[in-house]
């Protein structure tokens, strides 16, 4: 199900189609902290570079701009993009899914429906049907599809002109794309990780939208626990002025902004529930690995799918797991983050000990925060 939803009096931006569904009020909460265009986007600053070109470009020739191709992890601005480049084309913006695309009918309806320059998004792309797929090849190309009619002898071709579009493809999984679908981008922009002072200067934008008083040191503690995601840090921030306003605190200090998420349990690292309870299973019930994915999957009550797509590639991009061929091990850091002896026959135990101060240094006169590479390299090998 779908909607056309329009700007609201005093309020910029071309009209564009949502799905319903969701939580108005939550949606609309969401909806006010996104930016508007370019300028006010905070970060990627290669891709807001390059795509503004592309904009640029497009606009000074009076024409609709090339299909457009995001990757890059969850909550890093993809759809936000999507919606800058309708507003910066004062254009409309439909938005539909990969799943929610799994006949070639399902497209068409959508592609006959393009008004001339309107900018459809589609989230996670690589999860359309193959059909659907092999039309929207030459829906990009040729601005045409094909509706086939009736079925075996008796079917028929009707080729059907549809209007200059701009496609704008958003995924998680850049490599899950076809080639054919993947080369008919015209520019394609990988988004990454925030640092702490982008997410700071995220933060502080959403305060003001937010009405919220909060110093440096509280957007600094709310940026370090963030995972290096803006879509995380604004949730957190939510949370932090929900429990101001309960507490009766007018300013959010780093001292309030650490006992907000604590209680949320959002650690120092950004680690929560989920996180800890991987690397604890992983640690105290089987020695620090390796261990295999289901096994650990069950070990901490969640769906195998659940570790592996939510809480793995963060402990893994952090240093604290690592994934072998014999299955999920313990890095040193883990140990040392849940304060933690690693025993002897750990993986990697043979070269980190914990020091009485808590910090992991090496044995055998290894330098201060080295490891024997070549010893090092028989955890990974198969």
């Amino acid at each position: 199900m779908t909607e056309l939803v329009s700007p609201q009096p005093g309020q910029d931006g071309p009209a564009r189609m949502v799905g319903g569904g969701a939580d108005g009020e939550e949606r609309e909460l969401e909806a006010a902290l996104r930016p508007k265009n370019l300028d006010d986007f905070v970060g990627q600053h290669r891709v807001r570079r390059q795509l503004s070109l592309v904009l640029e470009a497009a606009r000074m020739r009076g024409r609709s701009a090339d299909h457009v191709l995001l990757s890059g992890p969850p909550g890093l601005g993809k759809t936000t993009l999507a919606m800058i480049i309708a507003a910066e084309m004062n254009a409309p913006l439909r938005i539909s899914s990969g799943p929610a695309i799994q006949h070639a009918g399902d497209l068409a309806a959508i592609l006959s429906s393009l008004t001339e320059g309107e900018v459809l998004f589609l989230d996670e792309i690589h999860r359309m049907s193959r059909p659907a797929e092999e039309m929207l090849y030459m829906a990009m190309e040729d601005f045409r599809v094909d509706i086939v009619v009736g079925k075996g002898a008796g079917a028929t071709s009707i080729p059907l002109e549809i209007p200059p579009f701009t496609l704008v493809g958003a995924t998680t999984r850049a490599g899950l794309l076809p080639g054919p679908l993947r080369d008919r981008f015209g520019f394609t922009g990988h988004l990454e990780f925030y640092s702490t002072e982008e997410l700071e200067l995220v933060l502080r934008r959403s305060a003001l939208l937010l009405d919220m008083k909060v110093n440096s040191a509280g957007f600094t503690q709310i940026a370090s626990r963030s995972r290096g995601t803006p879509r995380i840090a604004n949730r957190l921030l939510r949370r932090v002025r929900d429990w101001a306003l309960v507490g009766g605190l007018e300013q959010v200090d780093a001292r309030a902004a650490s006992a907000a998420l604590d209680m949320y349990e959002v650690d120092t690292m950004g680690l929560d529930r989920l996180d800890r309870s991987v690397l604890t299973a992983l640690c105290t019930k089987f020695g620090g690995g390796p261990v295999g994915l289901s096994t650990l999957a069950i070990a901490v009550g969640e769906e195998t799918e659940t570790v592996e797509t939510v809480a793995e590639p963060f402990l893994v991009r952090e240093g604290l797991l690592g994934r072998t061929p014999r299955g999920r091990i313990a890095m040193p850091a883990a140990w040392e983050h849940l304060g933690l002896t690693p025993p002897p026959e750990a993986p990697g135990a043979a070269f980190w000990t914990v020091a009485g101060s808590g910090t992991a240094s090496p044995v055998d006169g290894a330098p201060a925060g080295t490891v024997d590479a070549r010893r090092a390299d028989t955890l990974f090998d198969a």
